[in-house]
């Protein structure tokens, strides 16, 4: 008989592998074609922030500051160390020392961490400092080193596969998780240092000490155990996950390699169940930590602080109810503190590590969008209020630290949500004031020995630098960088439109522009919750830069449901992702095109990377009579299929709102298309599984739909340079096709 047409399935694949990147030597030449240039400088120097300094940290004698730094094009981190007073920069240690002639290798388990992290770094990623600063943990292909700082002594520790270690307060012991899936503690006080695991019992879907998927990703919490101030006891994490349903990523450039088990909570089904327990190092048996684990099964912050309780931040599924819990230390009985509600969804605050305890146990601070935006409060012991700290109109961003001998909250935000401000506010109540003048973003990390800020800026002329500053922000001393200067900055413009309703808003036209044209847009979008896109330090617009280059202008708006608006702002999309954010995109565009003629509102392409991507597909399937165009990257399609924490705050279960995903779908609409889509996933995205554009594909097949699709070789991240080279020159060709073809080159 003839051979049969190739079946739905075999045609997707077809069409998988037919686009797949290909890395050649000829490829790598055209990476140097002088019109490539620009965007290939960006992807080697990581748009010239590879050589800057990275997780600075100074002694507490606040003689030194401590950071790693990689060359300018070279992701790989090593360690340095800064004396302040002199200005003699001090390489400590790099990863080729520990490795000789032999790669870093990274488990599983770790490359699934850094993905939670948005680590794309090589080398060291990561590194303690003990309390007396005399001693430097850092670990290295799953390896863990000890570096004595005076003499650069190195000690490789017993056992490896471990995951994130930590020093005791008394510098005494380390603890970290192990690949066998039990938290051990390694006595560095003894030469040669030993091991032991205090937890037992470990399973395939049992494990103790590490943070389950959803802290990871959703709540910004990576921790699986905790210390206790006099070093003696440790509180971990029991994590089940006989429940959860398992995904398998598979490499497809690699068949003959086994899939990777991942344990994944998708939203509606059993999430991984999470308690606590209390080990002492003398040994026993753990005791339990008790709360209502039915009524509030996520387990959000744990804090253990001197002369002050252990305490814990639970929520409901639903996350419209937390709990604060002291625990008491005898009977490990729990007690609450406080309690909020929210009939919508309750904002975990991701920038800060709330309760923060005052050093005497009496008081601590408290993080709330109780009053319709978000504050820092000053709480007693019992969790009554004492008073609000910051006002309502300044937008909170994040704690930053306390420091008791001056009794002065540093905390960042601004009164203008575009900007990143860092500010102090007095303990005792009262206004407010900037730390640092200049426009733009600013971040600060408290040293609390030292009492010294190491401060970091990017301010709207381009400058970006790190430096060691006073608690009045007087700079002490700059962090050395080596990163690349940009031979130009982005002519980006940062505004807010007119209207019923102000939308932040940023636009790039290209260099060479000519007032009297009219240009095609491009809107580069996010317009989902957590993130905003228009801020005011100009490194982040390289890449609008590029593509306005291209012949456009590029567009950034944020609308509700995106974050430094308040409350009401952000959640005006509950039980609806795509509605409200589509017509205030919309809204956005044309309030811009009244004040900017060169818009050409004919002939708009969307394009985003995760929610932006599923915006993108959603804006040009729903709307073709404003978007001609859309590039989708790695987009949730099917909001069924992503995970418990993050999809269910704002939908709901999909048991009791079905409707909500139903709307939310894009396979709802896929009908419709009209316009040119392009779609864009790594195949072992373990974030947003490639099984969404796949879902996409398939319902636009099925609806005799075109498309292009472009899988790539990768992950939920894109840091290769040349990948990213690729990616982008088959994005700026595909926009060319969509909404220049009279200008193609």
């Amino acid at each position: 008989m003839p051979p049969s047409s190739p079946s739905r399935p075999l045609l997707l694949f077809l069409l998988l592998f037919l686009f797949l990147p290909v890395h050649s030597s000829a490829a790598a030449s055209a990476a140097e074609d002088p019109h490539l240039a620009y965007f290939r400088d960006l992807t080697e120097t990581r748009s010239y922030t590879l050589g800057r300094p990275v997780s600075p940290k100074l002694t507490p004698d606040g003689k030194h500051a401590l950071f790693l730094r990689s060359a300018p094009r070279d992701p790989t981190l090593k360690l340095y160390e800064l004396d302040l007073a002199t200005g003699h920069e001090r390489e400590l240690l790099t990863p080729a020392q520990l490795l000789g002639d032999t790669t870093e290798a990274l488990s599983a388990e770790e490359k699934a961490r850094r993905e939670r992290s948005r680590q794309s770094l090589k080398g060291f990623t990561t590194y303690q400092l003990s309390r007396d600063g005399t001693r430097l943990l850092v670990t290295l292909s799953g390896k863990l080193y000890l570096v004595e700082r005076a003499s650069l002594r190195v000690t490789e520790l017993p056992g490896r596969g471990w995951i994130d270690p930590r020093f005791s307060p008394d510098g005494r012991t380390v603890a970290a998780a192990g690949a066998d899936r039990e938290l051990h503690v390694i006595d560095v006080s003894v030469s040669p240092p030993t091991t032991r695991a205090v937890t037992t019992g470990a399973t395939a879907t049992l494990s103790h000490g590490t943070a389950e998927f959803v802290a990871q990703e959703e709540m910004n919490r990576s921790q699986g155990y905790w210390w206790s101030p006099d070093s003696q006891s440790l509180v971990f994490q029991t994590t089940d996950e006989s429940d959860v349903e398992v995904r398998y990523v598979a490499d497809a450039l690699h068949p003959a390699t086994a899939p990777t088990k991942f344990f994944y909570p998708r939203a509606g089904t059993p999430n991984a169940k999470v308690s606590l327990s209390l080990v002492t190092l003398k040994g026993g048996t753990p005791r339990p930590i008790a709360w209502d684990h039915e009524k509030f099964p996520y387990l959000a912050e744990v804090t253990w602080k001197k002369n002050a309780p252990l305490t814990l931040l639970v929520q409901n599924r639903a996350q419209t109810e937390q709990v604060l819990l002291a625990v008491d230390s005898t009977s490990l009985q729990s007690r609450e503190l406080l309690r909020e509600t929210d009939a919508a969804w309750l904002n975990l605050d991701r920038a800060g590590s709330f309760p923060h305890w005052l050093e005497d146990g009496s008081q601590f601070l408290w993080s709330t969008e109780s009053r319709g935006s978000w504050q820092v409060e000053l709480r007693s012991a019992d969790g009554k209020l004492v008073r609000a700290l910051t006002p309502l109109t300044w937008r909170y961003r994040g704690f930053v630290g306390l420091d008791e001998t001056s009794a002065t909250l540093f905390a960042s935000g601004s009164l203008d949500p575009r900007q990143g401000q860092v500010w102090r506010f007095p303990l005792s109540g009262g206004s407010g004031t900037p730390l640092y003048a200049a426009p733009g973003q600013h971040s600060a990390t408290y040293a609390k020995e030292a009492r010294l800020l190491i401060h970091s800026s990017d301010t709207p002329d381009g400058r970006a630098s790190s430096e060691v500053t006073t608690l009045a922000g007087q700079p002490l001393a700059a962090l050395p960088s080596v990163a690349e200067t940009p031979p130009k900055l982005p002519g980006t413009e940062i505004t807010r439109t007119t209207g019923p309703l102000a939308f932040d808003a940023a636009l790039t036209r290209p260099r060479a522009f000519d007032a009297k044209k009219k240009y095609p847009v491009i809107l580069q979008v996010y317009a989902g919750p957590t993130s905003k896109t228009v801020n005011a330090g100009l490194r982040g617009y390289f890449n609008d830069q590029w593509v306005a280059d291209q012949g456009y202008v590029v567009v950034r708006i944020d609308g509700r449901g995106t974050p430094a608006h308040g409350r009401d702002w952000e959640r005006a999309i509950k039980g609806n992702f795509i509605d409200i954010a589509l017509a205030d995109q919309i809204s956005g565009l044309r309030a811009l095109a009244q004040i900017y003629p060169e818009l050409d509102l004919t002939r708009v392409g969307v394009t985003g990377w995760s929610f932006g991507g599923y915006f993108a597909a959603m804006a040009a399937i729903r709307r073709p009579d404003i978007f001609q165009a859309a590039v989708v990257g790695a987009p949730v399609i099917t909001w069924e299929n992503y995970d418990t924490h993050y999809t269910e705050r704002y939908l709901g279960l999909p048991q009791f709102s079905p409707e909500a995903y139903r709307v939310s779908n894009v396979t709802t609409y896929a009908a419709q298309s009209t316009r040119p889509l392009l779609l864009i996933h790594g195949l072992t995205d373990d974030n947003v599984y490639f099984q969404h554009t796949l879902q996409l594909a398939d319902a636009l097949y099925l609806a005799g739909k075109p498309y292009e699709l472009l899988p790539m070789l990768g992950t939920h991240m894109v840091s290769d340079p040349l990948v990213k080279l690729r990616q982008q020159t088959r994005i700026i060709d595909f926009l060319n096709r969509s909404l220049q073809p009279t200008t193609l080159r």
